[in-house]
């Protein structure tokens, strides 16, 4: 191996070394705030009498915290409301302990999990009805965590493509053949 190859060698270990440090490093940060949000939630929950379970998580680029046990409905509230605000709020508590902003995902007694897999079936259900008759539809009014998940169904789909349109709390998806 010449000088010149094993230094571009070295470069190249040093840029993976650097690559798997940056990683853990990401990891801890997000292992942080799912602790920060835990810590905030447990808070929440002592205050309005209420028992749950919390289990942290990682997935992908968020840290992740689901509330889980019986009776937790009025933390979900109607259409997820509720615990819309309280992700705000422990997203925000994130921010003031850190000083970053967190993209984290609260879930409470597995609403978000079921309202995946309904949103799944609607949006392919959707992307079929528009295949097969070339005219766009628009869905409901729904929130940036619902729209993401109806988009990411349909960008697996020949054929068909999805917008969001209009302004929060009435922005929604608007599926189209392509």
């Amino acid at each position: 191996m010449s000088g010149s190859d094993l230094a571009a060698h070295v470069d190249e270990d040093l840029s993976l070394a650097d690559e798997s440090t940056s990683t853990q490093e990401r990891l801890t940060a997000l292992e942080q705030e799912g602790e920060i949000a835990a810590d905030y939630i447990e808070g929440l929950l002592d205050i309005v009498d209420m028992d749950g379970d919390l289990d942290l998580d990682v997935e992908g680029s968020r840290a992740v915290v689901a509330v889980v046990g019986d009776g937790l409905e009025k933390l979900i509230g109607p259409s997820g409301e509720t615990l819309e605000a309280l992700q705000e709020l422990t997203r925000l508590a994130v921010l003031q302990k850190t000083g970053e902003r967190s993209r984290l995902m609260l879930d409470v007694g597995g609403h978000r999990a079921r309202r995946r897999a309904e949103l799944r079936e609607l949006a392919a259900e959707v992307a079929r009805r528009v295949v097969d008759g070339t005219k766009k539809e628009k869905l409901a009014p729904m929130t940036p965590f619902e729209r993401k998940v109806v988009h990411d169904v349909i960008a697996s789909v020949d054929g068909v493509r999805s917008e969001s349109e209009g302004e929060e709390p009435n922005r929604c998806v608007v599926v189209m053949p392509v």
